[in-house]
């Protein structure tokens, strides 16, 4: 009902926490959510390459974006909760950077060698699912701005997210990549 009333006020995105342990797992609630909304946009603010399978995880999300007619985003991170609740260190960036690759080749149906296996998902939409990246210091900003489509920052201070802001469209202007402001 929250994301029907959303969807009806003109809110273009519903984002669900991705932390296992904390909290029920988002993705059974998104795709009910989306079989009830004709345009919002879902995403997981945000999943982690430390938690699943990532053949599982472009699998999760190229199914989410044919079920819903392309309406999903992938917010991803380092896992610093759900790792952490575990006793464990969040992934690097690099672990993280590699983990967009995979699941977005995979998600657009393109045939990878992941593992010493060949994997590819002929049932596939190919629909180009944008991948958001939670960044907050100078390197995961990098991160996020070379490799994301987007930036999540979960701060409310407007003069950080400002700051954040500018570093990371700073980095997409070097690297060559389109800002959107």
């Amino acid at each position: 009902a929250l994301c029907q009333q959303a969807e009806a006020a003109g809110f273009t995105h519903a984002w669900f926490f991705d932390s296992h342990v904390l909290w029920q797992e988002c993705f059974t609630t998104m795709a009910y959510c989306m079989a009830h909304t004709k345009k919002l946009r879902f995403g997981p603010c945000v999943t982690n390459p430390g938690v699943r399978d990532w053949t599982v995880t472009a699998s999760l999300f190229a199914a989410l974006s044919r079920l819903s007619g392309g309406r999903v985003d992938m917010g991803i991170g380092r896992g610093d909760s759900s790792r952490r609740v575990l006793g464990r260190k969040p992934m690097t960036m690099e672990h993280l950077a590699q983990c967009v690759d995979v699941v977005r080749r995979l998600t657009r149906g393109e045939s990878i060698r992941f593992e010493g296996a060949d994997i590819e998902f002929p049932w596939s939409d190919k629909h180009e699912v944008p991948i958001w990246i939670a960044a907050y210091g100078p390197k995961a900003l990098e991160a996020a701005s070379r490799h994301g489509d987007g930036l999540i920052i979960q701060l409310g201070d407007p003069w950080l997210v400002n700051w954040f802001t500018e570093q990371a469209l700073a980095v997409r202007k070097v690297a060559g990549k389109p800002t959107k402001g």
